[in-house]
């Protein structure tokens, strides 16, 4: 699977995975990736995860079906973590530990909770310093977790293909180049 990375304001392209970014002044870069398959969510995980490190913090949102626990099973892949990564929607939050000593991924579906008192009350905060913290259903109820988080917003089209919207926020992913990060790798 290639990535190709391009700087407009609209994805056009219908491969398997593309990059695009648009830049709005004063909003910060959002940065846009057609996902054509469920391979390709997966992809896009595992991608992100060579860029993850422990204290992150992912925000996951889309509809039902979106893609968000495909995604999320890839960056599970791509961190090396125990167990099968399924959604968590009953159990409300599972870690998986890392087989390689890297960071373990908290991965927490959000859906059930009321809002950020019911998501204060599982605890987070005595895992997302060591580990990667994945929130499905997320907006809206965990950015108060963290300063510095990706929010990533999945659209899933007709034709079954995902356009997946990452916005950093914050110093630690303004830092990265997400589309530059991605473009090459498969």
């Amino acid at each position: 699977m290639r990535f190709t990375a391009h700087r407009t304001t609209t994805a056009t392209s219908c491969e398997p995975m593309t990059d695009t970014t648009a830049t709005t002044t004063g909003v910060p870069d959002v940065h846009a990736v057609t996902a054509a398959t469920d391979e390709a969510m997966r992809a896009l995980g595992r991608d992100l995860a060579t860029l993850a490190r422990p204290g992150d913090l992912l925000i996951l949102s889309g509809p039902l079906g979106a893609g968000k626990t495909t995604f999320t099973q890839g960056l599970g892949q791509g961190l090396s973590v125990r167990g099968s990564v399924t959604s968590p929607t009953f159990v409300i939050s599972r870690i998986h530990p890392s087989l390689k000593g890297g960071p373990a991924l908290v991965h927490v579906d959000a859906y059930r909770l009321g809002g950020p008192d019911e998501i204060d009350d599982i605890d987070l905060d005595m895992t997302l310093t060591d580990s990667v913290t994945v929130v499905e259903w997320g907006e809206g109820v965990a950015e108060g977790l963290a300063e510095d988080r990706l929010e990533i917003r999945i659209e899933r089209h007709t034709d079954d293909t995902r356009t997946v919207h990452l916005r950093p926020v914050g110093p630690r992913w303004a830092e990265i180049d997400l589309p530059g990060a991605l473009a090459g790798r498969g």
